[in-house]
């Protein structure tokens, strides 16, 4: 899809594998809707015309014609399907290329998906997958087909520690992909979707509050895994596999001092509910862990704070959170075991 909505306009909420091409840049927008609050209409159509002539005109089109070369099923859509695409549809046609306009633009097509999230979800029967942390559940989610993988599509592990080198989506973002994902699934014919066992929020993303009533009374299954081998995916995870994606986002200077930030304040998030004794000893361990690791001694380290907080912080509140649970597991396993028991039950789909 061709988005030539304003930049500012297509940060605050978009479509997956969309594409902004503007017609009007932020200033320019600005500037006309000024026109047309003041002035009216006509007045604010012929500005828009004087500032996007000429070269820069012409830069705008050649973008668009790249893009219908190589999308040539794309259609463009502006906010409310209104004068912006239909002058950008206008100037395409001019230069030989029919790209189809979405009447209504990216609202109406905000407004279907708000809308038919909360029937979907009514018609789908989900499996819930929890299990202590470092478990794999994330693993369990990505070995499946029909799945809504919150967590991906929220850019965010869902902990404390969950946070990502890369930014989490909008709000609307957020929803938007949910919506579309779902509808995607019944389109192929899902009637059970496993889904992981989140809070209310992942990261800043607000799951729909349709979506949490429907998964708090859906049927649970429980990931197991041996301590040893919770901490070692939570070392590969949170420690090494963090590492390398926020070096590989900003550079090994940068991206080393963004990661030691990022794990030093996700630890001092916790110091009220830890204490201050247990935080102060699991502090002390992570800045030795660091200094090993930056020195070029590895991740080994590591393990001394990972293990403790495990057992002395998360498994206690999993515990807690399984026995107010109002549906008890309806089947338990480790990993692979539970990826088995889901597909077989996807199977009839």
């Amino acid at each position: 899809m061709l988005d030539v909505r304003a930049p500012i306009e297509f940060a605050q909420g978009s479509f997956p594998n969309a594409v902004n091409l503007p017609l009007m840049n932020d200033d320019e927008r600005q500037a006309v809707g000024l026109a047309y609050k003041e002035k009216g209409q006509n007045a604010a159509i012929a500005l828009g015309h004087s500032l996007v002539n000429g070269a820069v005109k012409d830069l705008r089109v050649q973008q668009w014609l790249r893009f219908s070369t190589a999308n040539p099923n794309g259609v463009l859509y502006c906010f409310r399907g209104g004068l912006r695409s239909q002058i950008s549809q206008q100037w395409l046609a001019e230069a030989g290329i029919n790209c189809p306009r979405i009447l209504g633009g990216y609202k109406a097509m905000r407004q279907y998906l708000i809308s038919t999230f909360e029937n979907n979800v009514a018609q789908t029967d989900f499996t819930v997958v929890g299990g202590l942390t470092g478990c794999g559940k994330t693993d369990v989610i990505r070995a499946l087909e029909g799945k809504l993988d919150l967590e991906g599509m929220a850019r965010h592990r869902g902990s404390s520690f969950g946070g990502r080198a890369e930014q989490q989506p909008t709000q609307i973002d957020f929803e938007n992909q949910l919506s579309i994902h779902l509808l995607k699934l019944l389109d192929l014919g899902y009637q059970n979707v496993a889904i992981e066992d989140e809070s209310n929020l992942v990261g800043r993303c607000a799951i729909p509050l349709v979506l949490r009533t429907k998964t708090q009374s859906s049927p649970l299954v429980w990931v197991t895994a041996p301590l040893a081998e919770r901490v070692e995916r939570i070392l590969r995870d949170y420690i090494i596999d963090l590492h390398d994606d926020y070096v590989a986002a900003f550079g090994q200077d940068e991206g080393r001092i963004k990661y030691q930030a990022h794990l030093t304040k996700s630890l001092y998030n916790l110091r009220k509910r830890l204490g201050l004794a247990r935080f102060d000893a699991l502090n002390s361990d992570l800045n030795d862990a660091l200094h090993s690791q930056m020195r070029g001694d590895g991740f080994d380290l590591h393990r001394r704070w990972v293990e403790p907080l495990l057992t002395q912080y998360y498994d206690p509140m999993y515990a807690y959170q399984r026995q107010q649970k109002v549906n008890k597991p309806h089947f338990e396993g480790d990993a692979q075991s539970v990826i088995a028991f889901l597909r077989q039950r996807q199977a009839s789909r």
